[in-house]
This record gives structure tokens, C-alpha cells and sequence, in this order.
């Protein structure tokens, strides 16, 4: 396997790579990353089952066009492919530090700087992808709360149902998100990174660096409420968004239904105590306990 993988970084970079060291290291997910260098250029290789090919595949096209369309710091994708056993993506390492005294502002002006570009008339993207291990779809809509409470919301309801946990009335809280959203009709479509939480960013040199994306079109807000979710970013993340784009005063009347579907999807992954907390969720939203 290795082999293939270094032969593959060989062909796409024209030099001949061999691996010297290779560590695993820590991942957000059950699947090991590893650390693989040849002593002087050092790369990042995640690995998966086969059938996990399509979702490398989705990780590499969201990279390329976060780099077009934001200054962040992005890692290059090298490679990806499969082995006869096992699915990976080759990128670029990041020697990466994440302590609260680098400038977490900057990250906030690059993100308001990336959301504040329209270039999209819809809500959606190019192709289904993943969030996670989770298929994400992203039909084109030009109704946010079409688009939102279906293709995010009732998806992800739908997939849980299917695992046996039934919490509610699917299409009731289905049109309960729409009616909510309707009335958040000036909504312009952003480019979003759609995954971010601290796991997911970092700093190279104090440079905002993002990986790790789910990308799709859609409201900025989603943004911004994941980043409270699990773990709030410091304070001058947000004082610097806000100076750049600021918010609408009613944010706060959609945060729990954006960050709703991120519960959702950990409960989808983990279940546990996500199961709980979903439960809990969809009854203050819509009173329905």
C-alpha cells in the first residue's frame, strides 16, 4: 500500500518520493491518519476503506475551490486514489498551532471577507459531498428555507429514522423550519467552509488555516453558529466578523435550528448522547415535548 501511495506522490510531483519515517497521528475520526515524510518534504496521507474513495474525492474538489475563492490557508491536495485495501488522500502538511494567542481576528476578517462574495444566485452546490461520513446533498434551490429544512434538516432526520430513532414528525418539523426560515428571506448565498469548529482550522506562522471542509452555498450564519457549538472560538474571532459583516440583530432566532443540524449529524455518526441532545433540541425549537 505505501508503495502505491508513494509512487503516486512521485507521479504528481515529479520527483522521486520515498517514505523514511511515517507516524500516525491523532483524527477526528475512526480512520488513522499519518505523517509521512522522506526527510525533507513532509505530507499528510488519511486513509479509509475503499468505499470511502468518493468522499476523498468530494475533499479535494472543496480544497481547490476554497483556494480559489479565499485567502485562507489551505493545504494542497497532492493525490488521491485506493489500494487494493484501502481508499486515502494525499495533502500537504501544515505544522499547525491552535492556542488562543494567535490571531484568531484575522481568522474573523478572512471568514467575513470570504462569506461577503455573492458570486452565487442559489443555494446548493456543484455535487452531493459529505459532512463527516454523512452524505450531504445540495441540489440547487433558490429558496433558503426550502433548501435548508429539506436538504439539511429532514435528511438528516430521515437517515436517523432509518437507524430505528424516530424523535419526531419529519415533515412537521420539515415545514416548522420553513415557516422559521421564510422569514429570514434576505439571505444571499455564501460560499461556506460548512464544518467549522475548532477541529477543523488552525494557524500556520498566525496564519487562519481551514480544512477539513463540507462546502456548499448558503447562509453565512450556519457558519457562525457552528463555531458555538462545540467550544466557542475567543471573543475577537467574533468582534472581528462582525466589524467586517455584521450580523442581523435576529441571528440568534436561527442559531439552535443551524446548529440543530450538526446535532443531528454527530447523532447520525455517534449516536449516545448525541441522541439525547437532538431530542432535547427539536423540543425547544418547536415545542413539541
Amino acid at each position: 500500500m505505501w508503495h502505491a501511495i508513494s509512487k503516486h506522490i512521485s507521479e504528481k510531483l515529479h520527483f522521486n518520493f520515498v517514505i523514511q519515517n511515517k507516524q500516525q497521528i491523532s483524527s477526528n475520526i475512526n480512520y488513522p491518519n499519518f505523517k509521512i515524510s522522506d526527510g525533507t518534504h513532509h505530507y499528510l496521507v488519511k486513509l479509509a476503506p475503499l468505499s470511502n474513495e468518493e468522499n476523498f474525492d468530494c475533499e479535494a474538489y472543496n480544497l481547490k475551490e476554497l483556494t480559489n475563492e479565499s485567502v485562507f490557508f489551505i493545504p494542497d491536495c497532492i493525490c488521491s486514489g485506493k489500494t487494493l485495501s484501502h481508499s486515502y488522500i494525499v495533502l500537504e502538511w501544515l505544522d499547525l498551532h491552535t492556542d488562543v494567542t494567535n490571531d484568531w481576528s484575522k481568522l474573523g476578517d478572512l471568514l467575513a471577507k470570504m462569506h461577503k462574495k455573492h458570486d452565487q444566485a442559489m443555494f446548493g452546490w456543484q455535487h452531493d459531498n459529505f459532512i463527516g461520513h454523512t452524505i450531504q446533498p445540495n441540489q440547487w434551490h433558490k429558496n433558503w428555507c426550502y433548501f435548508f429544512s429539506e436538504q439539511r434538516i429532514g435528511w438528516q432526520l430521515q437517515l436517523l429514522q432509518e437507524k430505528g430513532f424516530n424523535f419526531c414528525n419529519i415533515e412537521e418539523v420539515i415545514a416548522l423550519v420553513k415557516t422559521k426560515l421564510h422569514r429570514h428571506n434576505t439571505v444571499l448565498p455564501s460560499l461556506l467552509h460548512g464544518d467549522l469548529w475548532r477541529g477543523n482550522i488552525g494557524f500556520v506562522n498566525n496564519q487562519p488555516a481551514i480544512f477539513d471542509p463540507a462546502c456548499y452555498y448558503g447562509d453565512r450564519e450556519t457558519d457562525i453558529a457552528f463555531t458555538e457549538l462545540f467550544g466557542q472560538f475567543p471573543e475577537a474571532f467574533y468582534t472581528a466578523y462582525e466589524s467586517h459583516y455584521p450580523l442581523q440583530k435576529d441571528y440568534h432566532l436561527r442559531k439552535d435550528i443551524y446548529q440543530l443540524y450538526h446535532l443531528l449529524n454527530h447523532a447520525n455518526l455517534f449516536q449516545g448522547r448525541y441522541l439525547i441532545d437532538v431530542k432535547e433540541r427539536i423540543e425547544s425549537i418547536f415545542d413539541l415535548g
